[in-house]
Formats: C-alpha cells, structure tokens, sequence
C-alpha cells in the first residue's frame, strides 16, 4: 500500500508537469530537414539517435547499451532494390512486362546483388496455415521452387473464435505471409495489392518498398525468397484477365471458407538488382536505477522507433521523408516521460528503461533484436509501453491501448484511465492490425506483456467525426510521404495528455507487488 500512496502522490505532484510544449520542441528537431528522414545506416538517423542519448543523459538516465555506452548495435544488411530490376509473366504464351514502382515493388531476401527466377505461378488465397482455426491455405498444393500470388489480410469474419473477429491477427500481415511462403518452399512471393486489404493505397507500398530493406543476416543455408513483392491489381488483372479471373473474384474465393490452393496457367520470370551493404544502426537504451533493492532487477520498458524513411524519390520536388508523426512525436513523449520519471523521488520500486530503436519501418528489426537482447532478461520486464505515431490535433476524450485487454494489467489501465478522465476506445481500426505493426509486439513476441498507448478521435471542441477525418486524411496523403512534415500550427496538448497516461500507468506497474502477465490462455503468456 505505501507505493500505491507513493504513486498517487508522485503523479499529483509531477504530472502537471508533462509539457507538450516541451514534446513540441523535440518533435520539430527530430522532424527537421537537418536529419534527413532519420534513414537507417545513414548521417540523419546518426544525428538522430545522438540527440536522443544527449537528451536522456540531460534527465539522469545512464547508458545501458553495449559496452557501457548509449548504444546497442543492431546488426543488418541492407537491400536497395535498383530501378532496372525487371519482372514478366507468360499468359498462354503471350508475354507480359511490368513497370517498377509503377505496377511491381518488392526486394530480395536472399541478400545478394543479382537474383533470378522463374518458376509457375500458384494462388494460395491468403497464404495461411493456421490450424487452431482448421485453415489451411497451402493444403495439397506444392510450391516449392513456383512464385505465389497470395493476398494480403485474412478471411472476413464476426466470430471471435474464427482469426479473431473483425480484428487483424498476425495472419493478416505481410510479413507473415512472406515467412510462411518461405517455410513452404516458395521462390517469390507476389502480394496482389488492393487498398483495403492492405490498409493503405499503391503509394504507400511504392514508398516503403522502393527503399532499401534492412534484414537480419542469413545463417548459412537459410532459405529465402527471390523476391517478396507486391504488385497492383490493375497489373495483375493484365494476367488474370486472359485466364478468365479478375482480382475481385479471387479475393472472394481466398475468403470462401472452402477455398482450395490453384496453380494458374502463367509463369512469372524476373531478374532482381540490388545494392547489398552492411548497416551500421542501433538502438538508444537508457536506464534510471529503481528504489527498491528488492526489485530493481526487473524493469519496465518505454519505447518509441526513431527511424523513418529517409531521403528518397521526390514527390512534388521533396525527397526527404521527415516522418515527424511517425514517429518523431512518439521520441518526443519518449524523451519527455524520460524527463517526468528522473524527477521522481522518490523513484518507483522497479527501473525504469527508455529505449528507442530503429528499424521499425523495415519490419520492427531493432525491437526484435532488442527482445532477443534486452537488457534485463525478458522474464525480469514488468510490461513495455509503446508510443508510435501521433497526429497533434488536441485534447481527446478517448485513449486506445489495443492489447492492454490481453493483459492482467488491464484493470490498472482502465483504472488510470478513469481517473485521467480517458474513455477507453476500442481499436477504430482493427480490420488493420496495428498490435502487429509497432514495436511492443517485438516484446510480445518473446512473453513480455505489452501494447502501444495511442491517441483517440473525440477531440475535445469538434465535431464527433473530426478525429477520424484527420486520421484518414494523414493516411491517404501523408503516411509515409515527404509531407508528413511539422506544423507550427499542431495542437501538442493531447500529447501532453496521453504521456501523462503513460507516466501514471508506468509508475503503478512499476510499483506492483506482482510482476503483470498475459490473461490466461493468451498465445503470448510468460513461459
């Protein structure tokens, strides 16, 4: 009970003094054209991650990377796919050419500058295997060594026993279907890319993917595919079309409950060039001491990716890829929670580690090898609270925290967020997956409890469809573009609001007697 006091008397006295003012000030840097889209492996996410260190030394964390500094290295390779890399297909013996960026994008994951293949093209719907479902898309089909079309996403369903509902499991993602081509022998993969499968238009497929991916080195041996690609559907329909299929009629035998993999009368051929290097990135860990020696060794984490797209093609004359929502905002309330917590005193019981990692925009590499290589074992970390990508529109009545159901820690957030006089929404978008496209899931992954803490849409003084407006305003012309840039006009006070939520709710985990774990039954409980 004394922690709990001490909590609530911590957050009275240092809550109010959480400044969106001061988030303000980092997000503008960390936006500003000087970095250069915060790329990874290159001078701007340098400049980045050097800020970042400086300003966690400023608020009394110490370094807790490798060797005693601030950095842990994360070490990667780097697959910029060239413009002149070429992919066709043969139609009942017509060919068939493709445009890079304009109707194919994708790269290679076998980490070499040349890559050929060719090989019969098979449909597998959606490309999963999911058997505590009774799904499976690959079934009494052979794929090894054939190119596959698949979809992304997963079958519609409202049955909370069939994938979840409504809502995306990591079935649904891109980078499963990859992994799982991949475990069936596949040579490439070719996604057939319609918006609302994928959750966002061709221009946010051609940004991310025109730019080099960075991948976890291969072991000796390890499989990979030639290319994972996607490719649009008006392309698609060009082979599809003469073989008596549309992209629409596919999706809906992907999502008949009887669908059944097809080899489709084409070959695809093509040849990938690519720029292969070494990348020299980290992550940035700092660490503040907690109060209690008998529970100093376990931590709880807070996180944001500092990493964003770079310089790249030019759109309306600007090649620098800012990423100021996403995610220098979510750095920003990094810093400031940093900030908030090393003015505590007393400290809460558990430490406190402030990581920010890169890599995320290239499939969440720098969390993954942090959960690989964290700095307290996996089983000594309390919880990790994600911040990533927020639009600065002003106070919200709502807060999402997607996931924090799964979690015994659940009546602590819904508590916290009653007393910040927080509604707790639902996931407006769980057709999306979001728990499965930032960081904590990285921690997930390997049994730490753990969800992202993101903004509402009920702005306080506007229209109730106000919110939503701008959240799909920013993902239809914004999301990864050049012009996901600062504003001197944004409205920081809801992200003042939202790290205040964040601070409170590390503070009560950090002084619980017990250390949180997933609900019972969930996939990812402590082990």
């Amino acid at each position: 009970m004394r922690y709990v006091f001490l909590s609530l008397l911590c957050v009275a006295a240092f809550g109010q003094d959480i400044s969106g003012e001061r988030i303000r000030v980092h997000t503008k840097f960390l936006s500003s054209d000087l970095l250069e889209g915060r790329g990874v492996g290159a001078r701007g996410g340098d400049l980045a991650t050097e800020y970042i260190a400086t300003q966690l030394a400023l608020v009394g964390a110490r370094p807790a990377g490798d060797k005693g500094t601030w950095f842990q290295r994360v070490p990667l390779v780097g697959s910029e796919t060239k413009p002149s890399s070429q992919l066709s297909a043969t139609v009942k013996g017509q060919p068939v050419a493709f445009q890079w960026a304009a109707e194919f994008t994708g790269v290679t994951l076998r980490q070499k500058p040349e890559v050929e293949f060719d090989g019969e093209a098979v449909f597998v719907g959606h490309g999963i295997t999911a058997p505590e479902f009774h799904h499976e898309d690959y079934k009494d089909i052979d794929v090894k060594g054939k190119v596959v079309l698949l979809f992304t996403n997963e079958p519609p369903s409202t049955d909370a026993k069939f994938f979840g509902g409504p809502a995306l499991t990591y079935y649904g993602r891109w980078t499963y279907k990859y992994e799982e081509a991949i475990r069936h022998g596949a040579a490439a993969v070719l996604i057939l890319h319609t918006t609302p499968t994928a959750g966002y238009g061709w221009d946010v497929v051609r940004s991310s993917w025109g730019k080099e991916d960075p991948q976890v080195r291969l072991a000796a041996g390890q499989p990979a595919l030639a290319l994972a690609g996607w490719l649009t559907a008006k392309a698609a329909e060009s082979v599809l079309g003469p073989l008596g299929y549309s992209v629409d009629e596919l999706l809906k035998k992907a999502d008949s409950p009887d669908f059944r993999a097809f080899p489709l009368n084409a070959r695809f051929k093509g040849r990938i060039s690519s720029t292969i290097r070494e990348i020299d990135t980290r992550n940035v860990v700092g660490v503040m001491a907690g109060s209690d020696p008998q529970a100093r060794d376990q931590a709880i984490v807070f996180s944001a990716h500092w990493d964003h797209l770079g310089i790249g093609d030019p759109v309306n004359g600007d090649r620098i890829y800012n990423g100021a929502v996403d995610n220098a905002t979510g750095c920003a309330m990094l810093l400031e929670l940093a900030r908030a917590w090393g003015a505590l005193s007393p400290k809460p019981r558990r430490t406190a580690i402030f990581v920010s990692v890169t890599a995320e925009e290239g499939g969440l590499r720098g969390s993954e090898y942090y959960g690989q290589h964290p700095t307290f074992p996996a089983g000594r970390i309390a919880a990790n609270l994600n911040f990533d990508g927020f639009e600065p529109i002003g106070r919200t009545k709502d807060i999402s925290v997607a996931g924090a159901e799964r979690t015994t820690m659940w009546p602590t957030v819904q508590a916290i967020a009653k007393r910040l006089n927080f509604q707790i929404k639902a996931d407006p978008h769980p057709e999306q997956g979001h728990y499965f496209r930032s960081d904590h899931f990285s921690m997930a992954r390997v049994g730490i409890p753990a969800f992202s803490i993101n903004q509402g849409d009920e702005v306080w003084g506007k229209p109730a469809s106000y919110g939503e407006q701008r959240f799909q305003e920013y993902n239809e012309k914004h999301y990864h573009q050049p012009s996901d840039e600062y504003q001197d006009d944004w409205d920081f006070s809801g992200l003042e609001q939202i790290a205040r939520f964040g601070l409170a709710l590390g503070m009560e985990i950090a002084n619980q007697a017990k250390l949180p774990d997933w609900a019972p039954g969930d996939s990812f409980k402590r082990q």
